[in-house]
């Protein structure tokens, strides 16, 4: 993994995933809350971010697709979303009435959380807020926003805690720069 450029390290990550838990935490004032993991990008982030939550809390996970799978970092689908999303995997407990936090793995272009949102707001929860791990503005297609974000970071590919390329790179505990595969 030396061709991998760090990004983020494993300890620097456990940190500001501990402050998120806590801020989550003390914003919900003792309601319970129900997280929704986006499979399978945001799984690793899930679980460390509910461990570090305080409040009675359950999660389930939901399942979207809009990104290519081809072989080969330069490949332009892998990069460049599709326009496209695609439910794959719905919730399985009912939401209506909860209080309800959308847990994604990296926020870019907006065009899968601005989908899932309006999905989930469809199943009429108490309140919807949105954590996600990464930000990357400059890639951004929609207008939406995060409530709770780990890191902004720069227009790269990025891989790792969860993060994958082809299903590849998502075991590495820190996040990393895929060389080669750069933005259009």
């Amino acid at each position: 993994m030396n061709e991998l450029k760090l990004l983020l390290a494993r300890d620097e990550i456990a940190r500001r995933v501990a402050d998120m838990g806590q801020q989550i935490t003390r914003d919900a004032a003792g309601e319970p809350l129900v997280f929704i993991g986006v499979l399978k990008g945001a799984a690793i982030f899930l679980s460390d971010l509910v461990r570090n939550v305080d409040l009675d809390a359950t999660f389930d996970f939901i399942g979207v697709a809009s990104y290519g799978n081809l072989p080969g970092p330069k490949q332009e689908n892998v990069w460049n979303s599709t326009g496209e999303v695609r439910l794959i995997k719905d919730v399985e407990h009912s939401l209506r009435g909860q209080n309800v936090i959308l847990v994604e793995d990296i926020l870019d272009t907006g065009l899968t959380l601005t989908f899932l949102k309006r999905l989930l707001l469809g199943h009429e929860p108490k309140s919807l807020r949105i954590a996600a791990l990464l930000d990357k503005p400059e890639r951004r297609r929609l207008k939406i926003e995060a409530d709770y974000v780990g890191f902004t970071i720069p227009n790269e590919f990025v891989v790792g805690y969860g993060l994958d390329y082809a299903e590849r790179y998502r075991n590495l505990p820190d996040i990393r720069i895929l060389p080669g595969a750069l933005p259009a």
